[in-house]
């Protein structure tokens, strides 16, 4: 992931540890006539609305990172106070926008960085003193209520979610599974009430920045009306349905061997407490349970990581190798001063993966906790992909720095660890000769119970939400409208009936959170995409899946041209730039696991796949 402070639900719920007073607006150009704005004075709005949250933007990114890597009750305060101070103004220009967006005679880019900066907040604040401060308590309750939850086993054993996690991951045992899965839902049933009053409050906030709900104004960001989008995301679902239903119906038979058919039946929903993950959005940990009879030939990375004596440090360098590969310039000398690279023994830190650019020129930083191990040599190659991306639209405005859409930038990383194949482990000296083709199945699989698994689930979590936003189901039907659409896109059920007052929605940080998921599908197609066309691009004779663009510099010209963009252009020509196409298109991912596909298809013969 990426520091996107414009976008992210964060700044919300850091925000709401503290109420809310009027922001000072004196830098702000005041229209005289507060009906009918000129073009002049809406450019100068535009410009100083720059000026104004750069400089609160870096502020907030300096205190935000302080308290990531010092974590205490001070820099908790000092950074949520600078959270608080950007996010008030954020909601005072996003108002003042709406009235500037129709002046008739702007010119295209005064009225593009207007509605980005209508759009750019995740969860809009009623202009109502009382409601603001009410919809603020809310949030810190949420997320309070999230962060620290817990399920007691006994008086004496409670458990949190990281706990809770492994046991998901690791164990075997049905019950124990069922008891795991149980009891984190248990935390999300108080959030219940609270999130359906958020949501109306949202509701009004959005309908004062002009859209009907909130889900019209979370899909308005996406350069199309907001239903051409909801059209674009189910097209692209139905291109890739298939080969998730080939898995599923290969998942869904293993785990009837290993768990009997009466927990899992042969043509019906998979147990969600069965695929390895609090959520089953990622099935990687059950891939013993579904290797192919050839995955004892593939390598292990992390074996050979440590065999080589790779550290944290070198782990980093290699990464950055691979990017000067491709002819981008070194990472600057403060990088490595100022990132964290290793969980520190003496204090508290954020461990989560993510990247930064603190001043938003040449301040790049990674935080990681790096293990030595295949997750994070890839995981490196991840965040420094959002790190290149954040340099090379640095010299845009203000309101362009960021992706061209919400997937751009996730995709953008993802598709550089696509490129550690075993052919470039080879190239940089880590395996002696590259595997031949018999490895590829076992490899795709991997990598299909990771990225394919989690296509229906980052569908559903906005489905959900846009649904509820509309007032299309009421309280009393969001748990029932959760598992509706879990079944109908995943092939997913509950494990046992669930209590009237559960919110298992509620269990995925995202919810309570407020954090748009829709991103994390689009990202998922476009790194193939993106994929593909550096393949070609790079002059790659072999099999996509196959294919590292490490070394080439004509792949790496045309990605930054398209990096350097940002989000200054409709994310289809950014798009173009790349691949020539103007469409999101899953036929790249399609074409990547072609050959996890014949043999999904191939051992799928005589089983009622489906649901």
């Amino acid at each position: 992931m990426f520091r996107a402070i414009r976008i992210s639900s964060a700044i919300l719920i850091a925000l709401t540890l503290y109420a809310c007073h009027p922001a000072d607006d004196s830098n702000i150009t005041q229209s005289g006539n507060a009906g009918k704005p000129t073009v002049k004075e809406t450019v100068e709005f535009v410009v100083q609305s720059e000026a104004v949250l750069t400089a609160l933007l870096l502020e907030n990114e300096q205190m935000a990172w302080a308290y990531s890597n010092f974590i205490t009750p001070d820099t908790e305060k000092l950074a949520t106070l600078a959270t608080r101070h950007f996010t008030e103004k954020q909601v005072q220009l996003a108002v003042e926008a709406s009235r500037y967006l129709e002046v008739a005679g702007l010119d295209e880019d005064t009225r593009r960085k207007l509605g980005i900066l209508r759009s750019g907040i995740t969860i809009p604040a009623p202009l109502d003193a009382a409601e603001t401060r009410e919809q603020s308590k809310i949030g810190a309750r949420l997320g309070g209520i999230y962060g620290r939850g817990e399920y007691c086993y006994t008086d004496e054993v409670c458990l949190g979610l990281g706990y809770l996690g492994d046991i998901m991951a690791d164990s075997r045992d049905p019950s124990t599974l069922l008891e795991a899965w149980n009891g984190w839902r248990t935390v999300s049933t108080p959030m219940k009430e609270l999130y359906t009053r958020q949501v109306e409050l949202a509701n009004a906030g959005a309908r004062e920045l002009g859209f009907s709900d909130l889900g019209e104004m979370w899909r308005s960001g996406y350069d199309m009306p907001p239903e051409d989008f909801s059209s674009e995301v189910d097209r692209l679902w139905n291109e890739v349905k298939p080969l998730y239903e080939a898995l599923h119906c290969l998942v869904r038979a293993n785990l009837g061997e290993h768990y009997g058919t009466e927990l899992v039946p042969p043509d019906g929903f998979i147990p969600a407490h069965l695929l390895g993950n609090m959520w089953a959005q990622d099935w990687s940990n059950i891939y013993p349970l579904v290797a192919p009879p050839q995955a004892e030939s593939t390598h292990d990375l992390t074996a050979v990581l440590k065999d080589k004596g790779f550290n944290a440090i070198s782990m980093v360098q290699r990464g950055e190798a691979f990017f000067s590969s491709l002819g981008f310039e070194p990472l600057p000398a403060t990088f490595w001063e100022r990132s964290l690279f290793v969980k520190p023994e003496d204090r508290e830190v954020v461990c989560q993966a993510s990247a930064w650019n603190v001043d938003e020129k040449d301040d790049l930083r990674i935080k990681m906790c790096i293990k030595v191990n295949a997750e994070d040599f890839k995981t490196i190659h991840h965040e420094l992909g959002h790190n290149y991306y954040q340099r090379a639209y640095s010299k845009q405005s203000y309101f362009y720095r960021s992706g061209a859409n919400d997937g751009f930038h996730e995709a953008v990383g993802d598709t550089i660890a696509l490129s550690i194949t075993p052919d470039y482990l080879q190239k940089i000296g880590l395996l002696e000769s590259v595997p031949d083709a018999s490895g590829d199945v076992p490899l795709l699989m991997k990598k299909a119970l990771e990225t394919v698994a989690f296509l229906p689930f980052g569908l559903v979590v906005d489905q959900w939400r846009w649904q509820v936003f509309a007032g299309r189901a009421g309280p009393e039907m969001y748990n029932d409208l959760w598992w509706q659409l879990r079944e109908r896109y995943q092939g997913v059920k509950a494990p046992n009936q669930r209590p009237a007052d559960a919110f298992d929605a509620g269990a995925k940080f995202h919810i309570p959170g407020n954090t748009p998921f829709m991103r994390y599908f689009l990202a998922r197609i476009l790194q193939f995409q993106f994929h593909r066309s550096l393949c070609e691009i790079a002059g790659n004779a072999d099999p996509i899946h196959r294919c590292s663009i490490f070394g080439s510099k004509r792949a790496g010209r045309r990605l930054n041209a398209m990096l350097e963009m940002g989000r200054s252009k409709p994310w289809p020509d950014a798009l173009e730039s790349l691949t020539g196409q103007r469409v999101m298109d899953a036929s790249a991912m399609l074409d990547y696991f072609a050959p996890l596909k014949a043999w999904l298809d191939e051992q799928n013969q005589g089983r009622q796949c489906g649901w």
